[in-house]
């Protein structure tokens, strides 16, 4: 197995460090079964692995492949973005569509719990674009202002999301079940608030934390997504649509500080140019498996030309509340 230091491209050294097979033939899968304190060692020090070269190209192949890493794999619910299960807990990558491109982001941290693993699989990239753009956290974090960062930290985020009006996913997509009770077993269980209201919508509140701190590492990181959430991170013409439409309050999603007060567009633009700035670009190639640290590094996705066909699975749930991984 040869392992670089970092991925190359042109003249640029992106975040993953590349490993690549050193003989013809060699099986990912029982490298990383057997080799799992090494790739948590570079994980702990670059944030992410491309595995290159494996011919990992179709579905049953990557699932081997997380099988041998990731024993504890995430279901998807609660969800955010649209998905459809491939396999046992494999998913497809967001299915937004192609035209537009997915802002960089921390998996899950709009939630209480979220994966400190995420593996991506190319089974097949697109003709034009649909790379997946990564970010240090580390480095987001120290660019963000020390006062927004401060007051974000005590006074948390706020997410707010009605669900039913045929704009955004319904409830029984998010929550994966077509049963309020259960739904409400969820919400009970994991400290969100809900709200039935007529014509079968449903409104929830959580309140998260808007830095996190990373078990392994010590790191205290920027996680949320509250620059996503936020009713400005649309564009000016669907934004003005959805707010004619729509009182504030009964928007698909929107953010605010923990305690109910806004946060302003100032605040959020800011925070989207320490993303942007830190942002590293890398094609895909058929067959590629990117394993990220989901706390040291952000993704997400350009938009695209052709059909792209990239898969995703979750692993190693982490807890904010008590600060440990669920076994």
């Amino acid at each position: 197995m040869q392992v670089s230091e970092r991925v190359k491209i042109g003249d640029v050294t992106c975040m993953p460090r590349l490993v690549e097979p050193s003989e013809e033939g060699m099986a990912l899968s029982e490298w990383m079964q057997q080799n799992l304190n090494q790739v948590e060692a570079i994980l702990a020090e670059s944030g992410a692995i491309l595995f290159r070269g494996f011919g990992i190209f179709t579905d049953s192949m990557f699932k081997a492949v997380a099988d041998s890493a990731t024993k504890d794999r995430l279901k998807y619910i609660y969800r955010s973005t649209p998905r459809r299960e491939v396999e046992d807990r494999i998913y497809t990558a967001t299915e937004y569509p192609k035209e537009f491109e997915i802002p960089l982001h921390n998996e899950n941290s709009y939630q209480r719990d979220w994966p400190m693993w995420l593996m991506f699989c190319c089974i097949q990239p697109a003709q034009k674009g649909g790379s997946t753009p990564l970010a240090s956290t580390e480095r987001i974090t120290q660019r963000i202002d020390h006062e927004i960062r401060e007051m974000a930290k005590r006074k948390k985020v706020m997410y707010v999301r009605n669900y039913g009006q045929g704009i955004d996913l319904p409830w029984e997509t998010v929550f994966q079940t077509d049963q309020k009770g259960e739904v409400e077993q969820y919400c009970k269980d994991h400290a969100v608030d809900f709200e039935w209201l007529p014509h079968n919508c449903l409104r929830t509140k959580q309140v998260c934390q808007a830095m996190a701190r990373h078990p392994r590492t010590g790191q205290e990181l920027w996680f949320n997504q509250a620059h996503l959430f936020h009713v400005s991170s649309l564009d000016e013409k669907t934004r003005s649509a959805m707010l004619k439409l729509l009182p504030e309050d009964e928007l698909p999603r929107n953010a605010y500080f923990g305690d109910g007060s806004p946060i302003s567009p100032d605040i959020l633009d800011h925070i989207r140019a320490a993303y942007e700035v830190e942002k590293c670009i890398f094609p895909w190639q058929r067959g590629d498996v990117l394993l990220l640290d989901n706390m040291l590094l952000c993704h997400g996705r350009t938009s695209f030309e052709g059909q792209r066909r990239v898969l995703a699975a979750m692993a190693q749930t982490f807890s904010s509340v008590g600060g440990h991984l669920i076994p």
